[in-house]
């Protein structure tokens, strides 16, 4: 069936109902999360971010006119915790995004207490938990003040591209909906990646998914999710949200599974060559900076200092996107055991 505008309604219905507050549809993740920051506080605000995440997440706290405040992360779940967090706190901090990074979830009780501690409004960012239960069995989008939702490439809801925020609580400013059709150039782009993801994953199996991406990407057929601007005008195109609403309604009540699996490993660059030579090119995974991709790295000005941990994990993890089978990925795996960190 065709895709139409009832689509992007039904989306946004469904949204609000999901998560309870007024859902609106956004160009992307980042714009969603940049109308979120605008809704809730203003400008010169401080606001914590996990030190390990992507530009997306602080193009987006500086579009809102907010100061980003990095605390630094756990080995063991890649997520801030409360000691790394009272650690940067000050009396110019007024909210906290917690991303459950690579679908992994924080310990939200802990988070509501520090952000209690401090008067603190939390925001939820599910693009890697999208469905994922918190230990106490709530859903990650049902406990901050808002939802903000990805359906970029990759992304928990992965519908090429567009984005979505679901105002739960009472908002100091208001913040215009976004009425703009994509661009013709991104709607084209978009509406024949799903084709070209299928066989890039089919070609997988003979070792040459990551070839033809690559290929993809250099002559412009396919845009890099790092690269898609933030634009709070626009929003994403009726196949876009009828992808979505698809996907949102086939999450498993029970919890999704974390969106990759991570390691850390001693020499990287020989484990990621030799990976390289059996087929897998796994050069594009989350993150080979503190803040990712690489190439945005400097306009951050991060302070490695004071997030040394995430840091550290940022030359050493290799994750592998989970829509891959476990046979396909059985060779990865055995190569990733001989150089992962703690082996002899």
């Amino acid at each position: 069936m065709r895709a139409g505008k009832k689509d992007a309604t039904q989306l946004e219905e469904f949204l609000a109902e999901h998560y309870g507050g007024e859902a609106m549809l956004a160009k992307n993740g980042r714009s969603a999360l940049a109308l979120a920051l605008k809704a809730y506080f203003n400008k010169g605000d401080k606001v914590i971010v996990n030190g390990f995440t992507c530009y997306a997440v602080y193009e987006a706290v500086r579009e809102a006119g907010l100061v980003p405040v990095f605390a630094d992360i756990d080995k063991t779940d890649l997520n801030f915790s409360i000691k790394t967090l009272e650690k940067v706190i000050d009396e110019n901090t007024v909210g906290i995004i917690v991303q459950n990074t690579l679908g992994n979830p924080v310990d939200m009780q802990a988070i509501e207490r520090f952000a209690g501690k401090y008067g603190l409004i939390i925001i939820e960012d599910l693009a890697h938990s999208a469905g994922v239960k918190y230990a106490d069995g709530r859903e990650a989008g049902t406990v901050g003040a808002t939802a903000v939702l990805s359906f970029g490439k990759d992304k928990a809801i992965d519908a090429t591209s567009g984005g979505a925020v679901v105002l739960r609580h009472h908002h100091m400013n208001k913040v215009a909906k976004p009425g703009r059709a994509p661009r013709k150039s991104d709607y084209l782009r978009e509406r024949f990646y799903p084709l070209f993801g299928a066989w890039c994953r089919r070609l997988t199996r003979v070792h040459l998914g990551g070839v033809l991406m690559r290929a993809l990407i250099k002559i412009h057929f396919v845009e890099r999710s790092a690269d898609n601007k933030l634009d709070l005008t626009r929003r994403p195109a009726n196949f876009e949200a009828k992808l979505a609403l698809e996907q949102l309604k086939k999450l498993p009540k029970s919890g999704a599974k974390p969106l990759r699996e991570f390691y850390l490993v001693k020499n990287r660059g020989e484990a990621l060559e030799k990976l390289k030579k059996a087929g897998y090119y796994f050069d594009g995974f989350w993150y080979e900076k503190p803040i990712s991709p690489a190439r945005y790295y400097e306009k951050t000005k991060f302070d490695e200092k004071t997030c040394p941990v995430a840091t550290e994990v940022a030359k050493k993890i290799v994750n592998l996107p989970n829509y891959y089978s476990k046979n396909e990925l059985a060779r990865a795996r055995e190569i990733i055991e001989e150089y992962k960190e703690g082996n002899a």
